[in-house]
């Protein structure tokens, strides 16, 4: 009896006690296709490649894939990635492999643009000290006009990044009637256009915000993109968002810049330490709101990344190439895939 077509997924989707991290995330196509084995990885922060050696497809959380793990026996050929970030992932090994890495922007697009909203209305309502000083009785009931909030209409929103979240996001905005402002070398112009966007220098970017929203992926060219230098030419009454990568932004000189209120303060979904050393001073600061990089985490939304995820595997399952959006597209052109999908159409058809 042939062997069947085996996928896996990284252990971090169950608990210990073996329930599903995230029940949202319907395994069922999996389990209920009978050409599918589906698997759990033993939990190791770096997945091994003698835990792949046998594995047609990995859908992977947040375990890092590196050259270390793709398998010796050539037999893995789809990284589904669960959500659209792949700084975990040494992209150039599975390229190297004839690996696809797949990734789901359009399941976070939406949740993560609504993320963005929350903390730009939470930032300018001062909802944090707000919710206090109810807590607090008449003496906080006292203190509410020394917290006045600030209005939106004809401020500036500015993105840096106008991709898939950050075009998501500026039409979000757009009914807030804000200026809109962005910087990506990469927009497209149209939309951008479109939307009532007017593309601007990075520098120009960071002094005309009112509210800066960081929406671009963490790269080497990202890494620290927002410093000390660009922090300064911030309005000390503008806000920066950072729902992207935590080291998108050197977190050493917004600390600073928070605590000595030279801008009015942070929204933070994501940090440069995951979690955060409890020593961290930002924790201690009353003017930046921080979530634990999960803000965007939704019913809807896991479900839809894991739909895509799943998807993007049976495609594979099927001898099609996954729909959705290739890291490296150029794997499927080489010779490695085709050889590999030949390979497994045959063993499949004996099944």
């Amino acid at each position: 009896m042939a062997e069947k077509f085996r996928v896996a997924l990284s252990a971090d989707f169950r608990n210990a006690d073996g329930s599903p991290t995230f029940r949202d995330f319907d395994l069922a196509p999996l389990m209920q296709d009978p050409r599918v084995e589906t698997v759990f990885l033993e939990s190791e922060p770096v997945i091994r490649s003698r835990q792949l050696e046998d594995i047609d497809a990995l859908i992977l959380l947040a375990h890092r894939f590196d050259q270390g793990s793709v398998p010796k026996s050539g037999r893995l050929g789809v990284i589904a990635r669960f959500g659209v970030g792949y700084d975990t992932v040494d992209v150039g090994a599975c390229t190297d492999a004839g690996i696809a890495l797949v990734i789901t922007p359009e399941s976070v697009k939406r949740p993560v643009a609504v993320s963005v909203i929350t903390l730009m209305l939470a930032l300018t309502g001062k909802l944090a000290i707000k919710e206090k000083l109810t807590r607090a009785g008449a003496p906080g009931f006292a203190q509410r006009g020394a917290h006045m909030g600030v209005g939106l209409v004809g401020r500036t929103f500015g993105s840096l990044g106008a991709g898939n979240i950050g075009a998501e996001t500026l039409r979000l905005v757009k009914p807030f009637d804000m200026k809109l402002i962005a910087h990506d070398p990469f927009a497209n112009a149209g939309l951008m256009a479109e939307l009532g966007v007017e593309l601007v220098g990075i520098e120009e970017l960071f002094s005309r915000s009112d509210v800066l929203s960081i929406s671009c992926p963490l790269s080497e060219a990202t890494r620290h993109i927002v410093n000390a230098e660009r922090l300064a030419l911030m309005k000390p009454t503008s806000y920066l968002i950072n729902t992207a990568r935590g080291p998108i932004v050197d977190q050493k000189a917004l600390t600073k810049v928070l605590q000595e209120h030279r801008i009015a303060g942070a929204g933070l979904d994501v940090l440069e330490q995951e979690p955060p050393d409890l020593a961290d001073p930002i924790l201690a600061l009353d003017n930046v709101i921080l979530t634990p990089h999960a803000l965007c985490w939704t019913d809807q939304c896991f479900a839809h990344q894991g739909a895509l995820d799943i998807q993007a595997v049976l495609e594979y399952c099927d001898g099609r190439v996954p729909t959705g959006t290739i890291v490296n597209r150029a794997v499927i052109d080489s010779k490695i895939w085709a050889e590999r999908m030949s390979a497994l159409r045959t063993r499949l058809e004996r099944a």
